[in-house]
């Protein structure tokens, strides 16, 4: 209904809305009307995942009218629930599937993808007035796209269309980037701290693409969520309890509070064991060279919750081959669960060490590393090449807690998904070891966090520096101390580093780029910030600190000869700003005007 009169009498549709004229404001606040009264964040994020598939613009505009409010819904903690209930929740195709019985067929797979231009969903038939009419409106724009080449939602302006020199200056911009794309893709075996959720993984790549949008302005046009669907090996997986909602589901045998996801009706993945060794790299091989075919080599390809046995090696096989990051270990410095976040964050602070003139043996031996099995230690059986680089030479120690007795560590970080695994009395012994200490509990979601907020201000007496992977509320003492935990969530990192990489085309992504994104962020924290406890600017604030992160990249990359997008542009600034997606409707108001009268007039015999 945001159509007015005369767009409405050139597409074609007058008659077919009620005669009331909305603007975007009206639109979202009847969006939030129908969002508070959902009592549960799972239906709070069905809703708004509705509205992305329904009408992408008004779903950003949003989004980022209270970045901090609908973050936790479209990401971390919700998505964690989200994915174990696709079955359920599951109202659409988003992304593209690709199985282990497309190998051979990928580049194929890839071009029946609706647009040349990646986009994060299929959905060109969004428009800004589609609220509440999806599949009427659907029609509308069918009968529009072939009139017009752009929508109101898609914002697919070329620079003939521009109407001003701002407008321009983007088209101009999107021209010379048009061969970027982003590519979340995962294969589910390690969602959050939720272990193998096969096919069910779909959820995170969308979600990580949303935020690409939200927080970093990233054209929803350039992305694209993957799930590589090889099997499952999920044993246990939580049952639904709803037991009415198919004559199929009654034949199942529910009895038992955890059923193995293999035999879920609602599944709807490949029902069989995970696929692994030379198939399953031959598969990874061929769609990254399908995607550098189809997309160019400046496309980026996050790999995003991969198995530990996978990620390292797939990253240290492509890195230099394609444009490709994981942030689950080289976005360290907010990453959350299991070893490969641990071993990511030792090597950036290592790396953060060695440029301030620390040596990298030094370095080494200020990192203290805990796996189930205890303290990793030198002379310890069947360390894989990762650990031997930072075991130390000392006796062994079994229990967490032994090893912060014995160690008498300034900070700890928790990525390995054990709820509680930081006790009252680890806590306690941080607070005595320590005048500030550092907790970090960065396991997702909530669930697996290794404690509260509340629990480390408490024992540490509101001394403790705290951050956690999901969000926490503000916590209020019992003598009156506030503190407002800091999230330190990879959402800091990846919208500005994708924003920059797309920016200005770099093909390999050095972990220099990551240090340089950690000390940008660094820099956004104000002293108020630290007084209230926060070690992260302000969510509401991400997209500003997305924004000098892909600044300071583009002027990274073109330094140090990593860019391929030329020439340099002289404004840095105002470059990286003229590519920053826009939530506004684009007008459907086609260009009218008149000639001379005599120049119109028709010539007769």
């Amino acid at each position: 209904m945001a159509f007015t009169l005369e767009e409405r009498l050139q597409l074609g549709i007058h008659g077919l809305l009620p005669p009331c004229f909305l603007s975007q404001d009206v639109q979202v606040l009847r969006v939030l009307k129908s969002y508070e009264t959902k009592s549960n964040d799972l239906d709070k994020y069905i809703i708004l995942m509705t509205l992305q598939d329904r009408n992408e613009k008004l779903f950003y505009r949003v989004l980022t009218s209270d970045i901090e409010r609908f973050m936790p819904i479209v990401y971390t903690p919700t998505v964690g629930l989200a994915c174990q209930q696709y079955g359920l929740a599951f109202r659409r195709p988003r992304g593209l599937f690709i199985t282990i019985h497309d190998k051979g067929h990928i580049a194929t797979m890839l071009n029946s993808w609706p647009e040349e231009n990646i986009k994060g969903s299929s959905n060109d038939q969004d428009m800004h007035g589609s609220e509440g009419q999806p599949e009427m409106i659907s029609d509308f724009y069918l009968r529009a796209r072939n009139v017009f080449s752009f929508s109101k939602s898609s914002h697919r302006t070329a620079i003939g269309d521009c109407q001003s020199p701002a407008e321009k200056c983007r088209g101009a911009k999107e021209v010379r980037n048009r061969k970027s794309k982003a590519i979340v893709v995962t294969d589910g075996e390690r969602i959050l701290g939720l272990g193998d959720l096969g096919s069910y993984g779909m959820g995170i790549p969308v979600g990580k693409l949303a935020l690409y949008t939200a927080c970093g302005g990233v054209h929803p046009q350039q992305c694209l969520p993957v799930l590589l669907d090889v099997g499952t090996d999920n044993e246990k997986y939580f049952s639904y309890t709803d037991t009415s909602v198919s004559s199929e589901w009654n034949k199942w045998d529910h009895s038992t509070a955890e059923q193995s996801l293999l035999n879920d009706p609602l599944y709807i993945g490949l029902k069989h064991k995970r696929v692994r060794g030379k198939q399953y790299d031959d598969l990874i091989d061929e769609f990254m060279q399908a995607v550098a075919n189809k997309y160019g080599m400046n496309c980026l390809v996050q790999f995003e919750d991969f198995a530990n046995a996978n990620a390292f090696r797939l990253l240290n096989k492509y890195r230099q081959r394609y444009c490709t990051f994981n942030d689950d270990i080289q976005g360290e410095i907010t990453i959350y669960v299991h070893f490969q976040a641990a071993m990511g964050i030792a090597h950036l602070i290592v790396m953060a060490l060695e440029k301030e003139g620390v040596s990298r043996g030094e370095a080494i031996q200020k990192i203290w590393m805990v796996d189930s099995k205890g303290l990793i230690v030198k002379g310890r059986s069947h360390l894989n090449h990762e650990k031997e680089m930072f075991a130390q030479d000392h006796p062994h120690v079994k229990t967490l807690e032994e090893v912060v007795q014995t160690i008498k560590p300034t900070a700890i970080i928790g990525v390995a998904a054990i709820a509680g695994a930081f006790t009252d009395q680890i806590l306690k012994d941080m607070g005595t070891f320590n005048k500030r200490p550092i907790v970090f509990a960065l396991s997702n979601p909530t669930s697996k966090a290794e404690c509260t907020a509340e629990q480390c201000y408490r024992l540490t007496e509101g001394r403790g520096i705290f951050a956690s992977g999901s969000p926490f509320p503000k916590v209020t003492l019992p003598n009156g101390q506030s503190f407002f935990p800091g999230q330190g969530n990879n959402a800091y990192v990846f919208p500005g580093v994708a924003l920059g990489i797309i920016a200005c085309g770099v093909r390999h992504i050095s972990d220099d780029i990551f240090l340089t994104t950690a000390e940008s962020i660094a820099e956004e924290v104000t002293e108020e910030n630290l007084a209230e406890g926060r070690l992260y600017p302000p969510l509401s604030s991400i997209r500003d600190v997305s924004f000098k992160i892909a600044v300071k990249i583009v002027d990274y990359a073109y330094k140090h000869d990593l860019a391929s997008w030329y020439p340099e542009p002289e404004d840095k600034e105002a470059f990286v700003k003229s590519l920053i997606y826009s939530p506004d409707y684009d007008s459907f108001v086609i260009d009218n005007y008149r000639w001379p009268q005599e120049a119109m007039q028709t010539q007769n015999v």
